[in-house]
């Protein structure tokens, strides 16, 4: 009944999915935070538990698939997306513990601005004004929560921006993987790829988890999957101007907890810049999903944003 259930193309149940998604979200990026900080394990060894849990969670999937997924003629290119999507999530957790789990969740909505600029750059997309309208609005909420000159930049704010950067190369890369690979090759291939490649990084920081240490690293495995199956699923069973508003629930859900475990208070710039942010980035989406609606007049390299892009893929 639950499957039935999650499966129905349904609005109220895309936001149901969405919300529990953001939930996740949240409490994964709390499970970082708190292993970083309070119990002081380096956080790339916290990102292959969370790679490696996360395989766990999708073992049973991929026993049902079989090889079947693992067909293509693009291995180099999951090798290098793979790698790539590695140094983003390694960048995305040290921020966390950097900096407040509200500006984490505030800059990071810059991902697929940054992947809509690759776009226009290297797919050669149609250049729109109110693409480049929402860029900079994008560009003037980074600004406010950053603001340069009125403070010194700190680096987990750097980290944070350079990790959604190069996110958007990952995203770039999907788009030119889904022309020929489907969905299920290309998410086998990053969950296959990535748990042996943050092996690497994890072993020069190694310290074996102590049995509290392990149980909040199966939370963050487990938390992380299920919030990106979650993701994918509420942009399945309905539109995504119904659904993607709500992605803007993490920063509530960051703030609250970075608030209760961490005592964490975020600015009014944090606020102020994540909502500029994440309206710019949803237009972005928005608009390019009235496009795509249109193929008598849409380019055929136009692309949009996907729902399951929108943030460093931890």
């Amino acid at each position: 009944m639950l499957s039935t259930f999650l499966n129905r193309p349904s609005p109220l149940v895309g936001i149901l999915i969405m919300v529990a998604s953001t939930v996740a979200f949240a409490g994964m990026h709390a499970g970082v935070r708190y292993l970083s900080t309070e119990q002081h394990l380096h956080p790339f060894e916290i990102a292959f538990f969370r790679n490696f849990f996360g395989f766990l969670v999708l073992a049973p999937w991929f026993v049902q698939k079989g090889l079947t997924p693992l067909h293509t003629q693009k291995f180099g290119l999951h090798t290098v997306r793979a790698l790539i999507n590695l140094v983003a999530m390694l960048l995305f957790f040290v921020a966390l513990s950097l900096i407040p789990l509200a500006k984490v969740q505030a800059l990071g909505f810059t991902a697929p601005l940054f992947a809509t600029l690759l776009a226009l750059l290297m797919l050669r997309e149609k250049v729109f004004l109110w693409r480049w309208g929402a860029l900079i609005a994008g560009l003037i909420g980074a600004l406010i929560i950053v603001r340069p000159g009125l403070q010194a930049i700190d680096l987990g704010s750097l980290l944070v921006l350079s990790s959604a950067a190069i996110w958007a190369g990952a995203i770039i890369i999907i788009k030119i993987l889904s022309r020929t690979d489907s969905s299920v090759t290309i998410t086998a291939y990053m969950v296959l790829l990535m748990t042996p490649l943050s092996l690497i990084p994890a072993v020069f920081y190694w310290q074996w988890p102590d049995f509290e240490q392990w149980l909040w690293l199966v939370f963050v495995g487990v938390s992380g999957t299920l919030a990106q199956l979650g993701l994918a699923q509420a942009f399945r069973v309905a539109e995504a101007t119904v659904v993607l508003p709500l992605d803007f629930m993490k920063l509530a859900w960051g703030a609250a907890i970075g608030y209760f475990l961490f005592a964490e208070v975020p600015d009014a710039g944090v606020w102020i810049g994540g909502a500029t942010i994440f309206t710019a980035a949803t237009y972005i989406v928005y608009r390019e999903s009235q496009t795509k609606a249109k193929p008598a007049t849409a380019s055929p390299s136009d692309t949009k944003v996907a729902p399951s892009e929108s943030g460093p893929g931890p």
